[in-house]
């Protein structure tokens, strides 16, 4: 029997989709991002030289046929990733109204998102008073902090040290659909934290937001606050029956790596491992070692998008291209006849672009274990019905198998 391996490189796109003019960083439309080749193009032109130097160099992903799915999507150069293709390669197109995480993830396991997100206004507040006093009301403080747009690292520099006198949760949100409280793990508690966020999750999902996400953090004003590993996302359900359930139903276990297991809500997943990118790859490995046949092991590696691509950290997401890189021998050292192993991406989130949103992007689908394939574009969708009939399971969803 075979074991199928989706990798998910969360954000790394391949340029603007046929859709990337209605979708916006602030009001430049999309169109013209293209987060890998900017940052081939950077890394040649010397604009990416802290932590390291030179063209970007990922040998394993060219060579299993990154740059040619590159040339696939865009007649922008991607210095350095130029050579011949000897594994599976394509471009996926997104057809979800959003270009966020669980839409992406959804449509990559079979099923498109069929409403549209709420997203709050960028007004001061950004939410409404109702919904800020029934966090108050749930958590039994007397009010809450911030409760506006902001990005993660500077809403604690401007409201930790606040956070910490009141005991109040900071409210923030972003460009995508999401509710993020931060409290502090010992001012707060982690515990209450998550209690708070699991107690109001059912009613913004029912606003349509997509995800209610726990910020805790630790540190002082003085020696400053940081963001911990204990980060839990509270994502609405998905609306039909993913590639998790088909192989569950199918008798498949399913394994889940980093993020997974929040953006299905633990729907049709057996066991999640979750850390920091680099105890991702480890347990990623881990899982190959040990996987049953029939299986289907799922990861999200996010630090892409979460550390440098919203930060637009152009040299820290070469670094960690480079890195994630170094380790798929790893993984290929492990795979067994009849393995199928595919690295495809969620949107993009092109760090030389305006703004700090996500970028609507074609993404990449890369694969080994069935030898040389162009498989041209592609819908995300048709990646699950690929994955599933490599797995000798009937897909259920509208995306038809390019394998």
């Amino acid at each position: 029997m075979s074991r199928a391996f989706l990798i998910v490189m969360d954000s790394v796109g391949l340029g603007g989709a046929p859709d990337a003019g209605s979708f916006f960083n602030g009001s430049v439309p999309d169109t013209g991002a293209n987060t890998l080749a900017h940052i081939a193009q950077a890394c040649a032109e010397g604009r990416a030289e802290e932590g390291r130097s030179g063209s970007l160099r990922l040998p394993n992903l060219t060579k299993m046929g990154l740059g040619a799915a590159v040339a696939l999507a865009t007649d922008d150069l991607a210095p350095g990733l130029s050579g011949e293709a000897d594994g599976l390669y394509g471009v996926a197109a997104e057809i979800s109204p959003g270009k966020d995480t669980p839409s992406g993830h959804w449509e990559i396991a079979g099923v498109p998102v069929p409403w549209d997100w709420t997203y709050f206004p960028t007004t001061d507040p950004a939410f409404p008073a109702d919904l800020m006093a029934r966090v108050a009301s749930l958590c039994g403080s007397d009010g809450t902090l911030a409760n506006c747009h902001g990005s993660g690292t500077t809403i604690l520099e401007e409201w930790g040290e606040k956070h910490c006198e009141t005991g109040w949760p900071i409210l923030y949100t972003s460009a995508d659909s999401v509710f993020q409280i931060a409290a502090h793990e010992e001012h707060f508690g982690l515990d209450r934290l998550l209690k708070l966020c699991v107690d109001i999750a059912p009613e913004l999902h029912a606003m349509k937001v997509g995800r209610v996400i726990a910020r805790p953090f630790v540190g002082s004003a003085k020696e400053g606050f940081t963001r911990t590993t204990h980060r839990r996302d509270y994502a609405i359900a998905p609306p039909s029956p993913t590639l998790c359930d088909w192989v569950k139903d199918a008798g498949g276990q399913v394994h889940a790596v980093g993020k997974i297991g929040d953006i299905f809500s633990m729907q049709g997943i057996d066991e999640v491992r979750k850390g920091d990118d680099r105890t991702l790859f480890d347990h990623l490995c881990d899982v190959m070692d040990e996987a049953g046949d029939g299986s289907l092991t799922f990861a999200n590696f996010v630090e892409f998008d979460s550390l440098y691509g919203h930060r637009r950290d152009v040299s820290g997401y070469a670094r960690h291209l480079e890195w994630f890189d170094s380790q798929i021998p790893r993984l290929l050292e492990r795979a067994r006849d009849g393995d199928l192993i595919l690295f495809t991406a969620d949107h993009g989130n092109d760090p030389t672009w305006t703004g700090t949103d996500h970028t609507r992007e074609l993404v990449p689908v890369v694969g080994y274990g069935l030898g040389r394939r162009d498989i041209g574009r592609v819908a995300f969708a048709d990646i699950a019905a690929s994955v599933a009939t490599h797995l000798a399971i009937a897909p259920r969803g509208p995306g038809i198998s390019f394998i």
